[in-house]
């Protein structure tokens, strides 16, 4: 009906993603509530067997068994994945369409690798942190349908809108973005950087900076990494686990159910356990448990605020990456 999509009304129910996938998923407001909430938890469900199949697909090679990458890597992430279909979220598309993409990239389906991270895109606008990723790459055409894919979505709205309206309302996501994410930044629930320093030391302009500089480290942690690729046989999977677990780091309203993103840096870690640097070996076991184990129902009210308000899941995953780095530095994969 072209009416306003980002209403300040609307709260913490306010609508923050692209005007895009708002058209794209308007189909399904023809439906009955209940109707519409039950086909979208089905489809949560076959989203989740998806990425148990895709996740260990990414692999240069399988040097464990499939049951077990994927047991650990559900354990590991239990609560996230569980998190994420009660609250009926995307993340579990968004990580679905984006391993695609790079199965495709695999294969050497380049134009349809590039559609899917523009797709990705739609689905959670941090996906554009895969578009430098392709470029980086140097193969015009996932960049080609990337660029064409990006174009055509950021013109959508303008079928339902006319240009002066999309142009209105990339302008009102841009506003509600920004102006939602400081309040959410001392969220016991997210486990972005900049929350960690906002916890630590309080907000303001002390913990932006020290957020901004670890983010920074962060980025160029993620292009040594994808520097190094040269002596690596399908080097894309292991800097798409990167990415992927970078994502709720990196956005400021990083929520800890996010962190399913990283179900395929789970399974690098435990394919090549045994070829990382024994203490880091150790380290990582160690922090992966943490993350499984940290929950709500056995620790109680307190001891789970306290826990959560130290950022504590946001520095296991960084040991997560550090062993992703290893892996690669060591030209495992």
């Amino acid at each position: 009906a072209a009416q306003p999509l980002y209403r300040a009304e609307d709260q913490h129910y306010q609508f923050k993603y692209l005007p895009a996938f708002a058209v794209l998923s308007s189909p399904a407001g023809t439906l009955p509530l209940a109707t519409a909430k039950r086909g979208w938890y089905l489809v949560s469900v076959a989203l989740l067997a998806a990425l148990g199949a895709l996740a260990p697909a990414m692999l240069p090679e399988r040097r464990r068994p499939r049951w077990l990458l994927v047991t650990v890597t559900v354990v590991a992430l239990a609560k996230f994945l569980a998190h994420e279909i009660v609250l009926g979220q995307v993340n579990l598309l968004f990580a679905v369409i984006a391993i695609a993409a790079v199965l495709a990239l695999r294969h050497g389906r380049e134009a349809a690798g590039g559609v899917l991270i523009a797709l990705a895109v739609v689905v959670k606008p941090y996906g554009a942190l895969f578009l430098p990723w392709l470029l980086a790459r140097r193969r015009p055409g996932s960049i080609a349908a990337a660029a064409g894919a990006l174009a055509a979505i950021l013109l959508l709205p303008a079928l339902v809108y006319g240009m002066p309206g999309n142009l209105a309302l990339h302008a009102a996501w841009w506003t509600t973005v920004t102006a939602s994410t400081p309040p959410n930044l001392t969220n016991a629930d997210n486990v972005s950087i900049a929350a960690m320093f906002a916890k630590w030391i309080g907000p303001g302009r002390a913990a932006g900076w020290l957020a901004a500089a670890v983010s920074l480290g962060l980025l160029a942690f993620a292009a040594a990494v994808i520097q190094r690729r040269r002596s690596v046989p399908f080097p894309e999977g292991l800097e798409a686990a990167v990415l992927l677990t970078c994502i709720p780091l990196l956005s400021p309203q990083g929520w800890d159910y996010v962190f399913l993103l990283a179900a395929p840096a789970i399974v690098f870690a435990a394919n090549y356990a045994d070829l990382l640097p024994a203490r880091l070996r150790a380290l990582t076991a160690v922090a992966v448990a943490v993350v499984a184990f940290s929950l709500y129902d056995v620790m109680g009210r307190q001891a789970y605020a306290a826990f959560m308000s130290l950022s504590i899941i946001t520095l296991c995953f960084f040991v997560v990456l550090a062993a992703l780095g290893a892996l690669r530095m060591r030209g495992v994969a």
